[in-house]
């Protein structure tokens, strides 16, 4: 059976990303692995008195990605699709590539945002860093958004 790492972060391309999963598991005989990483807040000296709260934002997050894997599974699962979720916190593109050779994965399906190349340079690109390094094929799933370029 074939292992298809899904990454989501909920964003408006994740339907697009687990559909594409979904449908690569069913001509593959294959199952997802719908993997979602928080990233933890990051704190900032000025912000010292709500440092707090953080460990309270951090749950409400993780919660919060709890139940929303849980609403992506329920939903392969209901189109006959082997699936299983797995929530992670830290740095995505460490969690992705450790999650893919963990598993032996056969595919990581992930999108991409459409970024542009100063934005990727200045902030990193998590799809980017898994391409760098990964153990196995890497689907990129494209935006929806459409540049200047696209537009006839």
């Amino acid at each position: 059976m074939k292992t298809i790492v899904a990454a989501v972060d909920f964003s408006g391309i994740t339907d697009k990303v687990v559909a594409e999963a979904a449908q690569l598991a069913k001509t593959q005989a294959g199952r997802v692995v719908l993997l979602a990483v928080v990233q933890p807040p990051i704190v900032a000296t000025e912000y010292a008195p709500f440092v707090e709260n953080l460990a309270d934002i951090a749950v409400a997050a993780e919660k919060s990605t709890e139940r929303r894997l849980n609403e992506l599974k329920a939903k392969l699962e209901a189109d006959q699709v082997p699936c299983e979720t797995v929530q992670h916190s830290g740095p995505p593109v460490h969690h992705i590539l450790e999650e893919a050779k963990k598993r032996a994965a056969d595919y990581i399906v992930m999108g991409s945002h459409g970024h542009t190349a100063l934005y990727d340079l200045l902030v990193g690109s998590t799809t980017h860093g898994v391409l760098l390094r990964a153990p196995c094929a890497v689907i990129v799933v494209p935006s929806s958004r459409r540049t200047g370029r696209d537009r006839t």
